[in-house]
């Protein structure tokens, strides 16, 4: 079986966490910690890093930190994982979705002005898949509006729009570290800012907000126990260091792909760029066309059968059956996200996948499909 996302780890992780063990240094109390949040954010240019327990801990705090109100509305694509609809809506403000571009298959920014209303407080733009959100007319959009930017970065580690980091732009950003991304802690998240009191507030949260200044458990807030352990940050250091050749690999797998498939007739490929960023392809996902001879969902079952495991695409969130019980997004459409959504998939593309791997699912798929 060929899996979907295969990751490697080597003697640097090893030697980091025998340091850990060897120490006694395994909770977040280590210094590993602080010295894995502060050389994230020097790669980004920020301030600010705040580890964290996972992805979607770093947009739930990230997300609280500006104490939105019932009456606010945060603008984000319907397509993307259900991680920052769940950290809006544990804010209890209302979620405005817009659709996305056919071919980046990222938050269409045009769609912005239709969306805004007085209650608009925020934006969450979340980079999908390879290619970045088109970033400076959306944060010419929120500066212009005076609108907070939450920036879901998690695809992203490595990835630059308009030659600068994804991670960089947002008031807040958000990334994973679970092992299908660019650098792995097996799981973990990191908060990226400049804003020096979201930073405090951040860290307040992530640490049941513990009294910084009283005593330590006497608690003027709820948090959450989101740290991220000593033996995580060692391994988020270990991997720092290999994240120019883990990107440079990405971009060698998407080129054996694009190289290696004959089935423009029946599916979309990825862009290999946009006017403002090259492709990093974080999956190399495919879109089926009307014309294909399965369906995305029959054309997994058939790869599974030769030995190939691939993953759909992310479900559209005014799709989704929890928000319909809600009585959420109630006739509400966006046909690029509804057709991106129905009939993509994403091939194996690990970093450990093999280049012999990868001709042997083009060679499948292009059979598949003749």
């Amino acid at each position: 079986m060929i899996p979907v996302n295969a990751f490697t780890l080597g003697a640097e992780e090893e030697q980091m966490l025998l340091e850990c063990i060897k120490t006694n240094w395994i909770s977040s109390e280590g210094p590993f910690v602080k010295e894995f949040e502060d050389a994230f954010a020097a790669l980004h240019g920020r301030k600010f890093g705040i580890a964290v327990a996972n992805g979607t801990a770093a947009l739930d705090i990230a997300l609280r930190t500006l104490a939105l109100k019932p009456t606010d509305e945060v603008i984000l694509p319907t397509f993307t994982i259900i991680s920052p609809a769940s950290a809006i809506l544990h804010t209890g403000a209302k979620m405005v979705l817009v659709d996305v571009c056919p071919d980046t298959w990222n938050m269409a920014v045009e769609n912005l002005e239709a969306a805004l209303t007085p209650n608009t407080k925020a934006i969450v733009p979340v980079h999908i898949y390879g290619l970045p959100v088109n970033m400076q007319p959306l944060m010419d959009f929120a500066d212009k509006h005076n609108l907070w930017v939450v920036e879901d970065a998690a695809e992203m580690i490595g990835q630059t729009a308009y030659s600068k980091p994804c991670g960089s732009f947002g008031d807040l950003s958000t990334f994973s570290f679970y092992p299908n991304k660019h650098i792995t802690t097996g799981e973990g998240g990191m908060i990226l800012t400049d804003n020096e009191e979201l930073a405090k507030k951040c860290a307040y949260y992530r640490n049941l907000c513990f009294n910084p200044s009283g005593r330590r458990f006497v608690h003027e807030e709820i948090g959450w126990n989101y740290r991220m352990t000593n033996l995580q940050a060692a391994l988020g250091l270990a991997q720092l260091g290999k994240l120019r050749q883990n990107v440079a690999r990405k971009r060698e797998i998407g080129a054996l792909y694009h190289h290696l498939l004959h089935i423009d007739h029946a599916a979309q490929l990825p862009l290999k760029q946009t006017a403002y960023a090259q492709n990093i392809y974080w999956v190399f996902g495919i879109v089926l066309k009307e014309q294909a001879p399965y369906s995305a969902e029959n054309l997994a079952l058939k790869l599974l059968e030769k030995g190939i495991q691939t993953r759909p695409f992310f479900w559209c969130l005014h799709e989704q059956p929890v928000f319909r019980k809600m009585g959420l997004f109630e006739g509400q459409k966006f046909p690029n996200a509804e057709n991106i959504a129905r009939n993509g998939l994403y091939l194996p593309s690990g970093l450990g996948t093999t280049n012999a791997q990868i001709a042997y699912v083009a060679q499948t798929l292009n059979e598949l499909l003749a």
